[in-house]
């Protein structure tokens, strides 16, 4: 596709798909044609045939240095999508119709112009496996083995946008963010905005970020928060990672919401052991049958389900019992947290505590309630929230690895360059039925495992017992 051509199909799909108005073609053009270098175009009747977006993208930077491309096409879909002021005003008119309808445009929005990556997310391999557990293996994100360096990879030095997820990075050319757009609202009586990830892990996933750059936290201003954004989306759920080094949350310096629209597996799992509270005999509460710790709250009244969570949240924050391994806080600084989670239930509020520990020992210096060392081959990194609900981000060197061991489960013998495989090679070798199948649900059971690696009480009889301190007693 020549140059002109690919331009002139631009410009169409901009109109049809980005809103660019018929008055600001030429302005957008002469933009886009600044970006590449280029004076002049052929002025044609092209039109726009349900290319990839890619292939217009490609056609226009065929020119630009590889090294650069990707952030001129960043560029160039900038210069023709709306303004973050005319974003916001075509969110509110379509929020004043309902708040799915609103979510729902804004993310088309940010498809069509090539900030969510969706024809590249649509290709990561996907599977439930019998355990209910979602896997999905991502080859768009970079892998961190190593916490510091996942943690470092969301910072920015320099200073300004003082980190990856701050509002400054809103057209922000640098960091290839010209097609990032945020949609304003107000959460307990602060100012914060929404954002789609690029790079989602699940269908609409995106953050809620506060405008202000301030640490994460997980108190009674959270929990107020979590609520205030599920009223103003009832169709999402939302949650936060704790706010510890090393169990999830790579953005610790800047207070912030992960959530989205699809309903995670955890959200399925039944209450195993119920639980009442004198305090609070309007709630349902229960230790959850999951593969972690975790505690549900459930009611209407979303002040007594803000009022019960925060008590148990820093009941666990202090919460000694040296023979379980369960120290709060030492010279390293404090290992006990929660990540609430929050979605609702008819017209009941649905609160998920996943009571988290980053907690390390002389045998598990990665951490006592991290992924142990014979599932690191699958996945190394911290554990955060979106997989402690059931849906697992596996890196995308797994694509090949799992190629070369299906070849070797089928010669019967494993390679020296496999051996870290040797779990996964000894029990699929267990297995009968298709090789493919097979593989998948030995994913799918060590994605429990690792779960179970991070439960800080290993029974629910051990849960009921902390939870009995805090005045909870089994129903």
């Amino acid at each position: 596709m020549d140059f002109s051509t690919a331009l002139g199909k631009l410009m169409d799909y901009a109109s049809r798909y980005l809103a660019l108005k018929k008055r600001n073609e030429i302005y957008a053009r002469n933009t886009v044609l600044m970006l590449l270098g280029r004076e002049s175009w052929e002025e044609c009747a092209a039109v726009y045939e349900g290319e990839p977006l890619a292939v217009l993208l490609d056609a226009l930077t065929a020119e630009i240095d590889e090294a650069e491309r990707e952030k001129v096409q960043d560029a160039v879909m900038g210069a023709v999508m709306l303004s973050p002021a005319e974003v916001e005003d075509a969110f509110s008119a379509h929020y004043a119709k309902s708040p799915a309808d609103a979510t729902d445009w804004f993310y088309r929005y940010c498809v069509a112009s090539n900030y969510v990556k969706k024809a590249l997310l649509d290709q990561n391999p996907r599977f439930t496996g019998s355990n209910g557990l979602v896997v999905t293996i991502n080859r768009t994100k970079p892998e961190f083995r190593d916490p510091k360096k996942a943690m470092s990879g969301n910072s920015v030095k320099g200073g300004y946008p003082k980190c990856s997820i701050c509002r400054e990075n809103e057209g922000y050319s640098p960091r290839g963010k010209r097609t990032l757009r945020t949609v304003s609202f107000t959460l307990a009586d602060g100012k914060w905005f929404w954002q789609f990830s690029p790079y989602g892990y699940f269908y609409q996933h995106g953050i809620a970020v506060n405008e202000r750059h301030t640490p994460m936290h997980v108190d009674g201003a959270t929990f107020a928060a979590l609520m205030d954004f599920l009223d103003a989306f009832p169709h999402y759920f939302i949650g936060c990672n704790a706010a510890l080094p090393s169990i999830g949350g790579s953005v610790l310096a800047h207070d912030h919401f992960q959530g989205g629209g699809e309903m995670l597996p955890m959200f399925a799992a039944k209450v195993a052991v119920p639980l009442r509270h004198d305090r609070f005999p309007g709630l349902e509460m229960g230790i959850l049958d999951w593969f972690n710790t975790v505690v549900r709250i459930e009611g209407e009244d979303a002040g007594a389900v803000m009022a019960a969570s925060e008590l148990i949240a820093n009941f666990w924050k202090s919460y000694r019992n040296e023979a379980l391994g369960l120290i709060p806080e030492d010279e390293n600084g404090r290992h006990h947290a929660v990540s609430p989670t929050v979605y609702m239930n008819g017209r009941k509020y649905c609160m998920n505590l996943i009571f988290r520990s980053n907690i390390t020992s002389s045998e598990f210096p990665d951490g006592v309630f991290h992924v142990h060392p014979e599932f690191h081959i699958i996945k190394k990194e911290s554990i955060g929230l979106i997989e402690a609900q059931g849906l697992f981000i596996l890196p995308g060197r797994l694509v090949e690895q799992l190629g070369a061991l299906k070849k070797a489960i089928a010669a019967g013998s494993l390679p020296p360059e496999l051996e870290e495989f040797r779990l996964l090679y000894d029990e699929i070798g267990q297995m009968d039925g298709d090789p493919d199948a097979c593989i998948r649900e030995e994913l799918a059971s060590i994605c429990e495992r690792m779960l179970q690696n991070t439960a800080v009480f290993k029974t629910h009889a051990e849960t009921a017992e902390f939870l009995k301190g805090a005045g909870f007693y089994v129903e």
